[in-house]
């Protein structure tokens, strides 16, 4: 995570052009080679603080009520605290606004969401008795799935005050971003 923020702020401060994989590896104090052995590309540092999130959404999935609809879980999450902690979640919406003008840096946050389609297959596969390959269980994950990476980017991208400093709050409406989405997407689901 240390390597996944060192490059977001390197990233956001100096441009990705600009950033060199020395200079994310001396910013985390390792050699070049070692991170090159963990990451294929400069762009590939940041896919630990996007799995973060992802997993994060993923537990709180998994952690649904037995006998409860999505829509009802979704009611009652109302005052959960926030997927992530702040300086992640900041770091990742750093991230998310790259993605609109950095095409390899797009495509890892595709990859990681694409990643996690399958744990919530087998998640609403193990609510309904079916099977996590069965067409309608992969289309309702691809569904949640796209719920949640539209919601992270609409909260992302949109207007603010740039004199403001983001904070607390914001990760409190980040996280109300992400359940509405999901509402909206349990919406076209099974009971």
């Amino acid at each position: 995570m240390e390597i996944a923020h060192e490059a977001v702020r390197l990233f956001v401060s100096k441009g990705v052009a600009a950033t060199s994989t020395d200079e994310i590896a001396e910013a985390v104090g390792i050699s070049t080679r070692t991170l090159r052995r963990y990451f294929p590309s400069k762009e590939a540092c940041v896919q630990p603080l996007l799995a973060a999130g992802a997993e994060a959404a993923t537990r709180r999935l998994h952690a649904w009520p037995s006998g409860h609809t999505l829509r009802e879980a979704l009611s009652d999450w109302k005052d959960v605290t926030p997927l992530m902690d702040w300086p992640d979640a900041a770091a990742t919406l750093d991230l998310i606004r790259l993605t609109r003008t950095e095409q390899a840096l797009k495509t890892v946050w595709l990859q990681t969401y694409h990643a996690y389609e399958g744990q919530l297959a087998e998640i609403l596969a193990e609510r309904t008795g079916c099977h996590p390959g069965d067409l309608h269980i992969r289309v309702q994950a691809a569904t949640i799935n796209a719920a949640l990476r539209v919601a992270a980017e609409h909260h992302a991208w949109r207007e603010r005050d740039d004199r403001a400093e983001p904070d607390q709050d914001e990760g409190a409406e980040l996280w109300e971003a992400l359940r509405t989405a999901l509402l909206t997407a349990a919406q076209g689901l099974p009971d």
